[in-house]
């Protein structure tokens, strides 16, 4: 597939995975006879109409030699008058002819106006979507009808002009008509796939429409290997009744139909199986997609059996898994990705647990003052801009932006997913965001407190309403630093015991200020900066 119904265009590996498997993806069909799943209205029509047509009179011409070999070779000792020899030889391929003509008519027509619909460009309706399901067997009742009627008439002539050949007559086109109903249905369906999966685009079978798997693989085995051993059969009991057919005669009988088994056999074979293999092939495709990360796939289902409900299951898998993952996507963008994908690995019930963290408090200076000076429009833009810069960093040093409290962001590294070092990614983040906001987002003054510590981190609230968040001292520290951060220059601070849990490194780039009693505290706080502009 070029194109999936999305839209979406193949990617790179879609167009190397499509070399690997021979093309498959351009014959979504299971046949480049078929054509391509987005062909033309114009092109859709002259394809169907021009496949129904070849294999109408396809499968008329091989009942028409079923019915010749059988009267000539297979049958023994079967003999026509001069009278009968005429009907023989210029009434059946006559009437095959115009059985032909009249199939191609009544047939063909009146299954390309059930097909209007598609021809029109226009949504099938219900009843559409059933009729077109029934085309090729309607398509079959028409052969069984013609043929049939040819078995009558043959019958009646004969039993004026040549009444013991009646028997050997009625069986002969009878089970010639067999064998094109059989050939009829077969190819019809095939024919028909490009619009069967246009009807099932929009709403999938839920049932099995036609003859189903096991209806199909009897009318593959009644042509393949029912018909010929019948002929051997019917060819055994007309020798034992006349009693005036050689040996040789007989054994020539036996190798015909014999070798009829063996090339219809190995013809219906291959045909069966393609027909199976189409469906599940189409199926086994579209999993190495989503394996790759392509959920917008979709595949044509254009087969009425169990397999075309095969095929309808995989579409609704695709589709469940595209609304899971638009549903985390939006989960994670409101809760974050770190916890969005923890609640998928362990469900939504995080009991409270006793964490490690580092936690950075972000807030905006004379936010209030900027909401009054600014129309709405500019100050939802700059809150943007500045929150990008913090989520942005955030991000990349691997914490979790916990919530956004108005003009204030409170960030987490250490939970819901344990790090290495998340005091000194905190301090790194931290600095990071001190650095970029003046360049970027120059009208904006924000201060930012650094701590660290243990907190209760888990999911606070109700089952129908809950967040996660953390809770503890390392927060409330955070906040009381960042109010003393935005009298400080470079608008930053850290606890000692944040830096004090980093690694060497991140430790290195901090100096130590002052001690204060923060607001809300008994005991003072070391209060740390960056070390200078030496430092990165």
């Amino acid at each position: 597939m070029t194109r999936s119904r999305t839209g979406s265009t193949d990617t790179q590996d879609d167009r190397e995975a499509n070399r690997a498997s021979g093309g498959r993806n351009r014959s979504p069909f299971g046949s480049s006879l078929l054509g391509r799943a987005d062909q033309d209205q114009r092109s859709l029509r002259i394809r169907v109409q021009g496949l129904l047509t070849v294999s109408l009179v396809l499968a008329n011409v091989i009942g028409a030699a079923v019915v010749v070999v059988l009267q000539t070779v297979v049958i023994p000792g079967l003999g026509y008058d001069d009278r009968t020899r005429v009907v023989a030889a210029v009434g059946m391929p006559a009437y095959v002819v115009a059985a032909v003509l009249v199939g191609w008519i009544w047939g063909t027509r009146r299954s390309l106006r059930v097909l209007r619909w598609s021809i029109d460009r226009r949504p099938p309706t219900a009843a559409d979507r059933r009729a077109t399901m029934r085309v090729a067997l309607r398509l079959t009742w028409v052969q069984a009808s013609l043929w049939g009627l040819a078995t009558v008439l043959f019958s009646a002539v004969f039993a004026v002009l040549q009444p013991a050949q009646v028997v050997t007559v009625a069986f002969t086109v009878g089970l010639a008509g067999i064998v094109v109903c059989a050939i009829a249905y077969l190819l019809s369906e095939f024919s028909l796939r490009p619009v069967t999966a246009r009807a099932m685009a929009d709403e999938p079978i839920e049932r099995v429409h036609g003859a189903g798997v096991l209806g199909r693989m009897l009318l593959f085995w009644s042509l393949g290997t029912g018909v010929p051993v019948v002929g051997v059969v019917t060819a055994a009991v007309v020798a034992l009744v006349r009693n005036n057919v050689s040996t040789s005669q007989l054994a020539v009988t036996v190798i015909v139909l014999g070798g009829i088994a063996l090339v219809v056999g190995l013809l219906v074979m291959v045909f069966n199986a393609r027909a199976t293999v189409a469906p599940i092939r189409s199926v086994r495709d579209g999993l190495s997609r989503v394996r790759r990360g392509r959920l917008d796939v979709e595949i044509p289902v254009y087969d009425g059996t169990e397999l075309g409900l095969l095929q309808a299951g995989f579409n609704r898998m695709a589709a469940g898994l595209r609304e899971r993952e638009r549903i985390r996507d939006l989960f994670g963008r409101h809760v974050g990705h770190a916890v969005a994908d923890d609640a998928v690995v362990r469900g939504a019930d995080f009991d409270g647990e006793l964490r490690d963290v580092a936690v950075i408090f972000v807030d905006l200076v004379g936010s209030t003052t900027l909401a009054a000076t600014r129309p709405p429009a500019e100050v939802v833009d700059l809150l943007n801009r500045f929150f990008a810069v913090v989520v942005d960093e955030i991000d990349a040093h691997g914490g979790l932006v916990n919530k956004f409290v108005g003009d204030a962001a409170l960030a987490v590294f250490g939970a819901p997913v344990p790090l290495s070092d998340h005091a000194g990614r905190a301090l790194a983040a931290a600095r990071a965001i001190a650095t970029r906001l003046p360049l970027e987002v120059p009208e904006c003054v924000a201060g930012i407190g650094v701590a660290a510590g243990p907190a209760v981190a888990g999911n606070i609230g109700d089952q129908r309403r809950f967040e996660y968040t953390v809770i503890g001292d390392p927060v409330n520290e955070a906040a009381r630093l960042t109010e003393l951060a935005k009298s400080v220059p470079g608008h930053l601070v850290a606890s000692a015991r944040a830096v004090d849990a980093a690694d060497a490194e991140e430790s290195a780039r901090w100096r130590a200020t002052e001690s204060v009693v923060l607001r809300g505290r008994t005991e003072a706080t070391t209060v740390l900066v960056p070390a200078g502009p030496g430092l990165p």
